[in-house]
């Protein structure tokens, strides 16, 4: 039987080209992926990418989600049915391997056994005593109680993963918050940061991206960020931290099994009211419930000491096989997209206004998003920086806001034909009347800067230029350095 992926790209190499674009574009919006990636991705790529944001389960899911969209259900039906004949083949495969833990079972008890003996010689006779005696009992006829053990260990694997890997990633995003200087306050001060390293890598077309698409620029810096901390500092936080939450949901799982144990001798139950008290305990840890084991023959199970013992056993060589998995590698594509770091701190600090400046597009710095009151923000920017010119000509505009509310001068509000003195630029209305800009002579060289190392490049990009009469560059510009440029953002 095909597995997940390889279900994927045969459905996929089934959608026309034009299908294929808009399905990645689906697949944007939903952040799997980048622009750059997807643009050029083929039906490979693409499922690769899918792979890398999602479990093979959740890949299917959100495949089947754009399908319908795409008004292709045929391939959606055709999808599920595969699916589904898929996990009928794994559930066979699993009576199978059910069947031949059972017969093989003994031998490798009495194996594992022998070796602990070997092993215990100089440990405490007491617990090889009493593991002894488990396995005498097992040995005659505690059969039902080992199988059940191993299968309920067999059932716990993948929760036990996506728990894992849930709680690392929490715990990650806020160390991350606590200890990354470009991420440890607010949207204001990580901008800051992405101007500076803008600055500094002076790649134009990331700061086009920045200008006129923020939110997805934002996303692209805190993936970066997140991405960094956790390859840099994967040993010495990542990997300890994943252990840990192995170490404590192991833990956590035994005294379930122990607890439960004594909880059906105390009150006289069977098998049933041993699984409900175990799978309630680690509800609150692990999405297991008794209907994962619903199909699971367990009603001759009559032998708890030995139902625990198998758990114990089993879930210490599960436990050891997980952390073997740990890397850098397979750590963000083993998460649930929302629950990866920077998916929960993009969820951070997406929560804020990003209104844009209707002049110059400097991005409003309230906290709250759909606040009440007028949009602000400390610095705006130069307008030709957005494609802004001179009403009549091609010249790029020099204009900054700050200052030009106390002139005479007009603008024309887009799309109106009607100019509006600049000191009365709230009677435009629309946008223009719900922002606060606050007449000011000083503003910030870093813009300035910027508008002369990359003065051809704006040119080019707006068909514009600079050059106009009496709207040229200000000579006392050019005299900022990039230095200065990354300075003033600290002021």
């Amino acid at each position: 039987m095909m597995s997940e992926p390889h279900l994927l790209l045969e459905t996929l190499k089934d959608l026309k080209s034009e299908k294929l674009k808009e399905f990645k574009w689906y697949l944007k919006k939903k952040g799997i992926g980048s622009t750059a990636d997807l643009e050029k991705a083929d039906a490979i790529d693409t499922v690769d990418l899918m792979e890398a944001f999602c479990t093979p389960e959740g890949a299917v899911e959100v495949t089947l989600e754009i399908l319908r969209k795409l008004k292709e259900n045929n391939l959606a039906e055709q999808l599920r049915s595969k699916q589904k004949d898929q996990q009928k083949h794994s559930e066979t495969a699993e009576k199978h391997r059910e069947k031949q833990v059972s017969e093989d079972l003994e031998k490798r008890f009495k194996e594992r056994n022998k070796r602990e003996d070997q092993q215990n010689t100089f440990k405490d006779k007491r617990k090889t005593i009493e593991e002894q005696s488990i396995f005498q009992k097992y040995c005659h006829g505690s059969t039902s109680a080992a199988v059940f053990g191993e299968i309920i260990c067999q059932k716990l694997k993948e929760p036990i993963d996506q728990s894992v890997y849930k709680k690392t990633a929490r715990d990650l995003a806020n160390e991350i918050r606590s200890n990354c200087e470009s991420l440890n306050g607010n949207r204001t001060n990580m901008e800051k940061h992405i101007l500076k390293t803008l600055a500094e890598e002076e790649n134009f077309d990331k700061y086009m991206n920045y200008i006129h698409n923020p939110r997805d620029h934002f996303k692209r810096f805190i993936r970066g960020e997140v991405s960094r901390c956790i390859t840099d500092k994967f040993s010495v936080s990542v990997l300890p931290k994943m252990k840990e939450n192995v170490e404590l949901l192991q833990q956590k799982i035994m005294k379930a099994a122990h607890e439960s144990t004594e909880h059906v001798q105390v009150n006289r139950g069977d098998v049933g009211l041993w699984l409900k008290s175990f799978t309630q305990q680690i509800s609150d840890v692990l999405f297991f419930s008794e209907k994962d084991l619903s199909g699971v023959k367990h009603d001759d199970v009559d032998d708890y000491n030995f139902l625990e013992y198998v758990v114990r056993k089993e879930l210490t060589a599960i436990m050891s096989e997980i952390s073997s998995r740990f890397n850098t590698e397979t750590f963000p594509s083993k998460m649930d997209l929302k629950f990866r770091p920077d998916e929960l701190l993009i969820d951070h600090f997406s929560q804020c206004c990003w209104v844009q400046c209707p002049f110059c597009r400097a991005i409003c710095t309230n906290t709250m998003e759909n606040h009440h009151g007028d949009h602000s923000v400390p610095f705006h920017r130069v307008w030709g920086i957005t494609g802004q010119f001179y009403s009549g000509t091609k010249n790029l505009s020099i204009s900054i806001c700050t200052s030009e509310v106390t002139s005479d001068r007009s603008f024309y509000p887009t799309d109106s034909d009607d100019a509006v003195l600049w000191r009365d630029y709230r009677t435009a209305g629309g946008v223009y009347a719900h922002w606060s800009i606050t007449p000011d002579s000083s503003d910030l060289p870093y813009w300035k800067w910027f508008v002369c190392r990359f003065q051809k490049d704006l040119e080019k990009y707006y068909n514009k230029t600079f050059e106009g009469y009496g709207k040229k560059i200000p000579d006392e510009w050019r005299k900022y350095i990039k230095q200065d440029a990354i300075e003033s953002l600290d002021l």
